[in-house]
């Protein structure tokens, strides 16, 4: 029984953490670390008590970079090493319960905007880029100088853009530079006009263009490879990405390039079949997958009534990061929604492991809203912000008497035909061929108890009356390591 319900005790003392990350020898750490920028962050707000966030990559050089500071600054400072949910967020909660005036994130970061108030900068790493290696793969994927591209990175490549872009200039005419979304500093101009900022990144467009002209170059990730979820970074572009347009990715080491077409239209059809799942489902599990991102209350809120509107019932789990077996037991469940970050929202989850599907926020949208998407939408949405009122994409929910709740509806997995909302064949008193009877009430049961009676097998039999009454006797005594009547041998 042990096995199957939690692990082994000593599981948790053999468990290795996972392949340690190479140490930063002492002489590099001010240029990996941009020691030199974080010292000017901390003395600028006078902090004294400072939070450095590490990814499981990095913990390695936690204590020198830690050491190093405060020296530096004078200031505390405190290491994050285990966050509740994924290192790409910032870990607010663990900050603010260490005292910390402010925060330092170290690593890859998804850039969503945090929940509380509290100064924050990112040290996103500065990987080293073959400039050389990748203009010429630059010219080899884009024969035509007159096509617009824009040059995407993975945050720890975006130093390199600029340059890059300077060896291509003297060809390219239409070439646009993407930069990471990191928050101005207090104070700091806006600059006119804004530039767009979509996927965790910001690009200054002309006047009169939009970004689904482009075609993509994307520096990052390691060489080529065959892997269908690619990571969650470079899940979320292909996702958005302009079908039909070009997208190509380059090894920032080799200059080796593939062309993502192919695993773009794996993404769009794995969220086509998903959305089709949740249009089949009729209990939804909402699972809170973070509490440092600004706007989940309103969105977990707005998900709720999303269910609701479509006739499924949902229940809020808080399970802190999902796992296969935290999420096996609640069998109950037809999918699950994680409500977190684009990046834990997009992480490679095998399709092996969960016995219940695990969407996005975006793809309970487009089952249960049937006013989506709305006309001209080109971009598979990823935030959930993005689907709350105030943003572009908002689609409100059609009023109760509108003709989109009445479309037929045939479900693409099991062929059978969808019902309409309950509520609608409640409230519909177009038909009065059919009196419900006075005496006769309809009593709801809960999904569980109705996934209870569709199990074969609901637990052992009670035999109330059928086995002879005994007295009760004398248990053990003592603790499990040592019970009292047990021999000391």
């Amino acid at each position: 029984m042990e096995s199957t319900f939690s692990s082994p005790a000593e599981a948790a003392l053999q468990r290795e953490a996972g392949a340690p990350g190479l140490f930063t020898p002492p002489e590099d750490l001010d240029r990996v670390y941009e020691l030199e920028r974080v010292t000017k962050f901390v003395c600028d707000l006078g902090c004294q008590r400072v939070a450095l966030q590490f990814p499981d990559q990095l913990l390695g050089d936690a204590g020198a970079v830690a050491a190093r500071l405060e020296e530096v600054t004078g200031s505390k400072m405190f290491i994050l090493g285990d966050t509740a949910y994924g290192s790409c967020c910032v870990d607010v909660l663990g900050a603010e319960q260490a005292g910390a005036q402010a925060l330092v994130h170290f690593g890859p970061a998804c850039l969503s905007p945090p929940a509380s108030l509290l100064p924050i900068t990112f040290v996103l790493g500065q990987r080293s880029v073959a400039l050389e290696l990748c203009a010429k793969a630059f010219e080899a994927q884009n024969p035509d100088p007159t096509a617009p591209v824009v040059l995407l990175s993975e945050p720890a490549c975006a130093h390199a853009l600029e340059a890059l872009a300077t060896l291509l200039r003297p060809r390219y005419q239409d070439l646009l530079i993407s930069s990471p979304a990191l928050p101005l500093p207090v104070g700091s101009p806006s600059s006119q006009p804004e530039p767009l900022e979509r996927f965790g990144r910001r690009f200054p467009l002309s006047p009169g263009r939009c970004l689904e002209e482009y075609g993509a170059f994307y520096v990052g990730g390691s060489q080529a490879s065959s892997d269908p979820f690619p990571d969650p970074d470079l899940s979320r572009l292909l996702l958005g990405w302009t079908p039909g347009r070009p997208f190509v990715s380059c090894c920032p080491d080799t200059g080796q390039t593939q062309d993502r077409g192919v695993q773009a239209g794996r993404l769009r059809a794995r969220r086509l079949y998903l959305v089709e799942r949740a249009r089949d489902a009729h209990v939804v599990g909402l699972l809170a997958g973070t509490l440092g991102v600004a706007q989940h209350r309103e969105a977990l809120a707005h998900l709720r009534k999303l269910t609701e509107a479509a006739g499924k019932r949902s229940y809020v789990l808080a399970l802190g990061r999902p796992t296969p077996a935290k999420l096996a037991n609640f069998p109950e469940m037809d999918i699950f929604v994680l409500l977190a970050c684009p990046l834990g929202a997009l992480a490679p989850q095998p399709s092996g492991d969960f016995f219940r599907p695990v969407l996005t926020p975006c793809e309970l949208e487009a089952a249960c809203n049937p006013a989506w998407p709305p006309p001209g939408l080109a971009p598979q949405l990823t935030h959930y912000a993005e689907l709350l009122p105030g943003s572009p994409f908002y689609v409100p929910l059609p009023p109760p008497e509108s003709e989109l709740w009445d479309t037929p509806d045939v479900s693409l997995i099991s062929g059978d035909l969808r019902p309409p909302p309950s509520w609608k064949s409640s409230s519909d008193t177009g038909c009065s061929a059919l009196t419900p009877r006075p005496q006769l009430e309809l009593a709801e049961s809960s999904p569980a108890a109705s996934f209870l009676n569709s199990r074969s097998w609901q637990g052992l039999e009670p035999r109330l009356g059928q086995t002879p009454v005994k007295e009760a006797v004398r248990g053990r005594r003592g603790i499990a390591i040592a019970y009292e009547d047990e021999g000391s041998g």
